[in-house]
């Protein structure tokens, strides 16, 4: 016996569980189907359109979101202040590269500025509302606590950082040692033997590590090196240059940990009557178009950030959709020397 169209009444109640229910699938499975993506029969696809058409049911936004759908978004939490992240061009880059993949696969992105103790609550009321299919964790810190907390609600994530720090999660990294270790080199090599480093805050993962290699390399060759910590604003890193360059034994070189403090550090130097890089050279990282707009331009270790972003986000695809994905590195960065590194005035 062929099934009834349902009562004008029984339309406005609709939901996609009920169209589930009459059709034999999982909600999963409507979503897939009304969507016109792969994973369904043909069969199975036409039975639930039918159900739907039945039901009077539509897949409209609001009516996923009442159903508990997901969607097919994929959550990013970034505990960064507005204001400073509008400024921040590794984001920028990095979101783009994630849109670049969702957009083709017709997915959306949740992304949520928060306050770092926020960040597991946000993270489990994404998921155990059903609001996102998975997420990106980003900025791992040492001893991460997001890290057992999120692993024990099954959340399907991809970690932004080195494997020691993500535990069981998958993991796609920059191997942010071998980078540092090739800038030490580099200045040590233009003749530097006085080189200092401004870097993100101590607690981040690839802060730890990149401080280690700047640490033991500087010893290896036998060059006076020191680490101050900023937060990657342009405020900070300002301030940072300055401590460094009020020191009676000043460094002659400075690696940044990004492009934005890089950037201020020319004019605190023009404060101090020095000249870059005669008189004090500058190495910044990620190599965004903000490197390539100063004069002279910055010297920088270069990271296509978007390609991360994206191949981050392809992981992630994988993850969620129970497919074997390997922990794996990203392209080393890779030096590229502009007019703001020369060797140290004799």
């Amino acid at each position: 016996m062929s099934q009834t169209a349902a009562s004008p009444s029984d339309r406005r109640k609709a939901t996609i569980k009920d169209v589930a229910k009459r059709a034999g699938v999982s909600p999963s499975a409507v979503t897939i189907a009304v969507h016109n993506k792969p994973g369904v029969s043909a069969k199975t696809k036409e039975r639930i359109l039918q159900a739907a058409r039945e039901l009077g049911w539509s897949p409209n936004q609001a009516a996923q979101s009442l159903s508990g759908q997901s969607l097919h978004t994929v959550g990013l939490a970034i505990a960064r202040p507005a204001r400073m992240l509008g400024l921040e061009p590794f984001y920028m880059e990095f979101i783009s590269g994630i849109e670049s993949v969702l957009t083709r696969h017709s997915c959306s992105l949740l992304l949520r500025l928060v306050e770092p103790e926020e960040e597991i609550e946000v993270h489990r009321e994404w998921w155990q509302g059903n609001r996102v299919s998975g997420s990106i964790l980003v900025d791992l810190r040492v001893d991460d606590p997001r890290i057992p907390a999120l692993s024990a609600i099954g959340l399907p994530a991809v970690v932004v950082g080195h494997p020691s720090l993500a535990g069981p999660f998958t993991s796609v990294w920059t191997d942010d040692a071998a980078a540092t270790v090739e800038a030490v080199r580099y200045l040590a090599a233009l003749g530097h033997h006085r080189i200092a480093r401004v870097s993100g805050p101590a607690e981040l993962g690839h802060s730890a590590i990149r401080t280690k290699a700047f640490t033991e390399t500087a010893e290896e060759l036998g060059l006076e090196a020191r680490t101050v910590v900023a937060d990657f604003s342009a405020d900070q890193g300002s301030r940072a240059c300055r401590t460094l360059l009020l020191a009676a034994d000043r460094p002659t070189a400075i690696v940044f940990d990004n492009d934005l403090m890089a950037v201020t550090a020319l004019g605190v130097a023009s404060e101090f009557g020095l000249v870059v890089p005669r008189d004090l050279s500058l190495l910044a990282w990620d190599d965004s178009q903000l490197c390539q707009l100063t004069r002279p331009m910055l010297s920088a270790m270069q990271h296509d950030v978007f390609s991360f972003g994206a191949d981050v986000t392809k992981t992630l695809f994988d993850v969620m959709a129970g497919r074997e994905a390997v922990s794996h590195t990203a392209q080393v960065p890779s030096l590229v020397p502009r007019g703001s590194t020369a060797p140290p005035q004799v």
